[in-house]
């Protein structure tokens, strides 16, 4: 029998049900440019009936990459550990395609470097080391980054979803800042820092 993997041992203890609840995001966030056209792309596909995350929950979502999302957290504790950290300055996603999850979920792919791959291994290790409960998708070595495009598109919206994403392709996205986010509310905590 093969030996399983990190990630596949971390999947099986966790059972497959993903829950859909509060959580805490680090979130890297885009320029003005970026942020638009993230949003443009957001409102094609809605205008083709497909949800995203313009009208997922409570509608206040930003286009987004997630370091880490949290199941558990205090957010002094989690603040302080990223103002501890080094500014990493701002950094360019190259999207040059589309990643799909369960659930109907699409996503932007950008390319990264390896210090981005180590700049969110970091940022993973000073959570876990505040005692905050780190989703298993966000372990290092887990990590699939990614810009949330849809929300729920099953069947041929699924197509609909990948054209689009095609038609703009490739697309760089500047990130600029860094906050932390709280997706059940959207209430945002923006960092002084890109760690």
């Amino acid at each position: 029998m093969p030996k399983m993997g990190r990630c596949a041992a971390l999947d099986a203890r966790a059972g497959v049900r993903h829950p859909e609840g509060m959580a805490l995001a680090v979130c890297l966030l885009f320029d003005r440019r970026s942020e638009r056209l993230v949003r443009e792309l957001w409102g094609r596909l809605e205008s083709q009936d497909v949800r995203t995350l313009a009208s997922h929950t409570h509608r206040r979502h930003h286009p987004h990459l997630s370091y880490a999302v949290l199941r558990s957290w205090d957010v002094d504790r989690v603040l302080a550990a990223m103002q501890a950290l080094p500014d990493e300055g701002p950094d360019v996603l190259h999207c040059r395609g589309t990643l799909t999850f369960p659930r109907g979920r699409v996503a932007l792919a950008p390319s990264i470097s390896a210090a981005m791959a180590a700049r969110q291994e970091r940022v993973a290790g000073a959570l876990t080391a505040t005692g905050a409960d780190l989703h298993r998708n966000y372990v290092p070595g887990c990590w699939i980054p990614h810009v949330s495009v849809a929300t729920r598109a099953h069947g041929a919206s699924m197509a609909t979803v990948v054209t689009t994403i095609a038609d703009v392709l490739p697309l760089p996205l500047h990130v600029d800042r860094a906050a932390l986010i709280d997706s059940s509310t959207g209430q945002v905590w923006p960092l002084d820092r890109v760690p």
